[in-house]
This record gives structure tokens, sequence and C-alpha cells, in this order.
């Protein structure tokens, strides 16, 4: 309705007819379903959770010099990403943190993954960090606040499709935080499926507070419904079963395992 009333166009049949003949408007439209609100630490006590409950229990479960691996689904501009690089700095130490640590941040608009790597934000963006933290992870400049640049290295951003794109896998926290929202039941659960693939076993994912985890999917089973925290219900998934999770239906299904590798191999070749 917003891009109707925007190129005065009454209905949805004539709005189906400018498409046909005006392609650039998908890009429009697109960007106005695309409302990528966010913030650092969004519903402050749920991430107080995963800062005393779950890191914790992430760093215990891993060898002392085993890599920590989070996806940080729909990143919009970064602030997640980075609140989970701060929580995950802080719980390691910094040396530690850049050592064992790879977040993978994706998103699947390309304007929000360039606002995301300046990594620039205003004053009024950093009210909910904690000022002990805004001072030690960020850096004033004349235009804002700069994520500091030997904590960003370890968040990775990258172009990622959940409904297309082969999920990361072998991972210890998954957020995928007020996304799911947005599209339907099948849909949804197709992503679930994906994401549960993506989770190693002792792996955890953590959901918006908007979202509620689909009752008749067996995935996930609560660790703090409050919080929007769930654990894997483990099942066996093996990287050659990868296709029966019907993630794609097309004769192509084969490829997902090579396409899986490729795209992994490609986030963990950059520094």
């Amino acid at each position: 309705q917003k891009r109707l009333a925007t190129i005065s166009i009454k209905g949805y049949d004539d709005y189906i007819d400018y498409l046909e003949v005006h392609p650039g408007e998908f890009a429009k439209l697109f960007d106005t379903i695309l409302i990528n609100v966010t913030s650092f630490f969004r519903d402050k006590l749920a991430w107080e959770y995963l800062r005393t409950e779950v890191i914790p229990k992430i760093i215990s479960n891993k060898g002392a010099t085993e890599i920590i691996r989070v996806w940080c689904v729909g990143c919009a501009s970064g602030e997640e990403a980075y609140s989970l690089a701060m929580l995950l700095a802080e719980a390691l130490g910094e040396d530690v943190y850049r050592n064992r640590v790879k977040i993978y941040a994706t998103d699947i608009d390309e304007g929000a993954l360039v606002q995301a790597r300046q990594a620039l934000y205003s004053a009024g963006a950093l009210e909910k960090v904690e000022p002990a933290l805004r001072k030690k992870y960020f850096t004033e400049t004349n235009d804002g606040f700069v994520f500091r640049s030997e904590v960003r290295r370890q968040v990775i951003f990258g172009r990622h499709d959940l409904i297309q794109d082969p999920p990361i896998s072998r991972l210890d926290l998954l957020t995928c935080r007020n996304t799911l929202m947005y599209l339907n039941a099948d849909t949804q659960l197709n992503i679930l499926q994906r994401l549960h693939f993506g989770l190693r076993s002792d792996g955890y994912l953590f959901l918006g507070k908007a979202e509620m985890m689909l009752t008749r999917t067996k995935l996930f089973s609560p660790v703090e419904l409050k919080h929007r925290v769930f654990s894997k219900v483990s099942e066996t998934y093996e990287r050659g079963q990868y296709s029966s999770l019907q993630l794609r239906h097309s004769a192509e299904d084969k490829s997902l395992d090579p396409h899986l590798l490729l795209w992994e191999s490609a986030l963990d070749a950059i520094d």
C-alpha cells in the first residue's frame, strides 16, 4: 500500500501491471518490505540470559583451542552481530576471542550489509549499550561511533538468502531474531529445517521476542521459552542426507552438499 500511494496507483491488479512494465519497481518494493528494524542488545533480558547462561555453556562444551562458530541471520545494519561479538569477547577475553571466534552475519539486503561493514553508529543507536562496553568497543569520530576494528575482524558479513541458499553448518549458536515472522508457515518450517541442520548437536537457537517456535515441529526444544532460546533435538541429518530435508525440490538436490562446502570454505578463508 505504501508503494501504491507513492506511485499513485489505486489497486493491486493495476500494480501488478505496473510491475510488468517497470521491473525496477521490484527493488523498491523489496526495500519497503525489508524494514531492517534492529538495535544493540534488543530485548535486554533475553540478551542477559544469553550472556549468563548460554555463552558459558557453549564455552564449557568446547576444547581449549576449538573454534566457536556463530551465525547471525538477518543481521540488517550489524547491531546484533556486534552485540554477539561484545558478549563473546567479554566472556573469553579479547586475545582468545580473536583466535577462536567466527561470527557469520548474513542478510539478503545489500544496502544493510554495506552499513554493517562500516560499523558506524550514532550516539542514539548506542543508548542500550552499557557505558563500559561503549567505551571499550567503540571509537568516537566526527561522524559517530565506530566499532573497533580489532574486534570487528571476527565478524564476517555476507549476502545470504535463507529460502534458497544452503545453511552455514557446525554452529554453536545461531541467532535468527524477528526474521521468520515475515514468512508463511511452510517457508518457516523449511527454514527451521535448514537451521536445524546448521547447528551442532549441542548448539543453541536464539529467536526474536515476536516469534514463537512452530508447535508442529520437533526439531528444537525450549531451553528458556520466555527468552526464545532453544536447543537442537538430535536427529541424524548427516551431510549425505542433506537433500532428504527437501530444501530444494529439483534435480539439483544432489549438488547441495558441495555448494554448502564451497560456501563455508569461502567464508572460512576470509580473515
